[in-house]
């Protein structure tokens, strides 16, 4: 088995999907961010949720609304619903797994903020429930998903915001999911500080 080759070659199909998406995913990720920009300042907060990957790269972007991303700035509200093991493990012991973000979304989110449901596959029915109570709460969903959306794009609204990317590699889908959740970091502070 030659390694280098098929590492080089991971790298290529990583660069070529990303620089493919591009054009078809700039727009959606630019209208997430102004969505959020707008909630943020109506003193909404981002919920973020998703599984395994995504889970992380829910932790990933909270975190870096709340700490900082490239600019210096205030933290900026934004929960992971991946985080709270004790919360977590008793919803899904005293209901089931596929409430574990819907009943936080329920307990937590308001009208004013935003969902933001991550899913390679679109069809994690935890997602899609979290995707239901959000609607329920009147908040606005950004979804970030692979393929074609799954049984998730059947449930959003037209107001709601699909960034779907066209692949089906889960590994390239996160990987970007995560160029994806930076560029929105980029354009949420340079829409809230004024940097060009």
């Amino acid at each position: 088995m030659d390694l280098i080759s098929r590492i080089s070659e991971n790298f290529s199909e990583s660069a070529h999907l990303k620089l493919q998406s591009m054009d078809a995913l700039a727009g959606p990720i630019a209208q997430a961010a102004e969505r959020m920009v707008q909630s943020l300042k109506r003193d909404g907060k981002i919920l973020a949720c998703g599984n395994g990957g995504s889970a992380a790269d829910s932790q990933h972007f909270s975190s870096e609304l709340l700490n900082r991303f490239e600019m210096e700035r205030p933290s900026l509200p934004a929960i992971a619903l991946t985080t709270d093991s004790s919360t977590l493990t008793s919803i899904a012991n005293d209901y089931d797994f596929e409430q574990v973000f819907s009943k936080q979304v329920r307990g937590l989110g308001h009208a004013n903020d935003v969902l933001l449901a991550i899913t390679t596959s679109g069809n994690s029915r935890n997602l899609i429930a979290a995707v239901e109570a959000a609607h329920e709460a009147g908040m606005s969903v950004v979804a970030l998903t692979g393929r074609n959306g799954g049984k998730l794009a059947e449930v959003l609204a037209p107001e709601d915001i699909h960034i779907c990317v066209p692949a089906t590699s889960t590994a390239r889908i996160q990987e970007v999911h995560l160029l994806t959740l930076h560029c929105i970091c980029d354009a949420i502070d340079c829409l809230l500080l004024g940097v060009q």
